[in-house]
């Protein structure tokens, strides 16, 4: 049987990658077999495009460009880890996947959803998750959870965060059947009892 694939999104400091980890801790427990994975990341060409697109000392990537070279990181892992754990009936669970192209680059930097999600049908090629979980946190409560410096896309500040948080909500509009919000603004329990109350509808 093929596993399952859960996407956990939203904005810097939303939490979703304390849910992505506390998700995958819950799968294994419940002896579901998981695979924990990032993006972009989770490959060797996926942590280096991470690294690059991160990096607070590169000068500005255009929207156009950041997007493409996301979709790459995203092909790998696809490639890689994504459907040969599915293929064999593994449960996926990774820290961002398409929607954040579509909320970043798509919503938040201009180009448009259509433009964002055309432009990785090839990278994604049919494997979309089954489920994906946005951790609709307030910018501002974002903001203050964030413990590290500012990455490259950090860096660009509240308002653009803001258009973010308004695009994943379109994505949400817009792919009611597989794109769900969860609210992000309660204590990290809180938000995993209703993580798992979305996952449970899958177990």
């Amino acid at each position: 049987m093929r596993g399952r694939f859960i996407a956990l999104e939203g904005i810097d400091g939303s939490g979703k990658t304390t849910q992505a980890r506390l998700l995958a801790e819950e799968l294994r427990a419940r002896r579901v077999p998981c695979v924990l994975t990032r993006e972009p990341g989770g490959t060797p060409l996926g942590e280096r495009l991470r690294a690059l697109l991160l990096d607070g000392e590169l000068p500005a990537i255009g929207p156009a460009a950041e997007a493409h070279l996301f979709a790459a990181a995203r092909a790998a892992l696809v490639e890689e880890v994504i459907r040969p754990a599915l293929e064999r009936g593994e449960w996926v669970v990774s820290d961002r996947f398409v929607d954040s192209s579509l909320a970043y680059q798509g919503a938040a930097g201009g180009l448009g959803l259509e433009a964002v999600w055309q432009l990785n049908r090839a990278a994604l090629a049919g494997c979309l998750p089954d489920l994906s979980l946005v951790i609709d946190a307030p910018v501002a409560v974002a903001a203050e959870r964030r413990c590290a410096g500012p990455d490259r896309i950090e860096a660009q500040g509240p308002g653009f965060q803001a258009r973010v948080a308004e695009g994943y909500r379109t994505v949400a509009r817009r792919f009611p059947d597989r794109v769900a919000l969860v609210p992000g603004e309660g204590e990290v329990a809180e938000v995993h009892a209703a993580v798992m109350a979305r996952v449970e509808r899958l177990l």
